[in-house]
């Protein structure tokens, strides 16, 4: 880890919690990352991340930050220009990419300029969505800058009207064509892909998909033909050099069997992603050879300054 202190043992801070709506995975990430950090023989810190985070940092000073941090602050570009202040070395991607990534729209802009493949997307005012249909049923709205499936909506073909959006949703939201499919994943390591999972599910692959236990199935590897399981490393590697990725991070896509290598387009890069019991890096690492502790370890002794 770049910047190491002169201790025998590297002392390496964990964030999570924070204040966005995806708090609760963030301390469901943090707190596993942090015991396989101890196993491994380092000093760790939890830090629940607060208004406080830069007294915090400063007075545990520590040689590296793993950031399990999740949603707006912690992986939007606002904590990693944070850490570059107090000059604290820290893990995955720096504060551009981030930025770019957690961004849905101007991300898929960075993909349409590498030549990577993406639906119809628009920005519209949350008022307009629920007044009315934006674009052709079936559709998706979800926030420009969330994650974890917070705030998304489906819109069917046979809906009677506009969607009913929650009050709590942005005054301007994502409506996005809905790409039929297969919901499959891959996760870049530095530049290495791990692998490709299907993420098998008996709905919509929405918050509770994702975070509770039997809310999804995964396949991984992914039984999908030799093509598409290539191109979905490819383009996972090529999204994280467009963006400016470093680390780790994972890319999601939608395939339309149908229509072989042309149905495969993707939905969006992670920055952050989570690893908790259920997340998909720690299951994709694992079949690739690379157990949790070495993961997270290697998380750290990645870390830096200017990322």
């Amino acid at each position: 880890m770049a910047g190491q202190s002169s201790r025998t043992t590297p002392k390496v801070a964990v964030l999570m919690g924070g204040p966005s709506a995806e708090r609760e995975v963030s301390l469901a990430s943090g707190k596993p990352c942090a015991a396989a950090l101890r196993s491994q023989g380092y000093e760790v810190v939890e830090v629940d991340a607060g208004r406080d985070l830069a007294g915090v940092l400063l007075s545990e000073n520590p040689d590296a930050v793993l950031n399990c941090l999740h949603g707006p602050w912690g992986e939007d570009g606002c904590v990693q220009g944070l850490l570059e202040w107090l000059r604290i070395p820290y893990s995955h991607s720096g504060v551009l990419s981030s930025a770019l990534a957690m961004d849905k729209q101007r991300s898929k802009d960075v993909y349409r300029a590498a030549g990577l493949p993406v639906v119809h997307s628009v920005i519209a005012p949350a008022a307009d969505v629920r007044a009315g249909h934006v674009m052709s049923a079936p559709y998706v709205v979800k926030p420009n800058n969330e994650g974890s499936s917070v705030g998304v909506y489906l819109v069917h073909e046979a809906a009677n009207g506009p969607p009913q959006l929650a009050d709590d949703m942005p005054e301007n939201v994502m409506v996005e064509a809905f790409a039929p499919g297969r919901e499959l994943t891959t996760t870049v390591m530095g530049q290495r892909p791990l692998g490709v999972t299907d993420i098998i599910t008996d709905g919509w692959y929405d918050y509770d998909a994702k975070y509770k236990p039997g809310g999804s199935r995964h396949q991984v590897p992914a039984n999908v033909p030799t093509e598409i399981y290539e191109l979905c490393q490819d383009y996972a590697v090529r999204a994280h050099n467009a963006l400016g990725c470093r680390g780790i991070s994972r890319t999601d896509f939608r395939w339309d069997e149908s229509k072989g290598a042309a149905g495969l387009i993707l939905l969006e890069t992670n920055t952050q992603p989570g690893m908790t019991p259920t997340s998909l890096t720690p299951e994709q690492a694992q079949v690739a050879g690379i157990s949790f502790e070495e993961l997270c370890s290697w998380m750290v002794e990645d870390a830096s300054c200017q990322r």
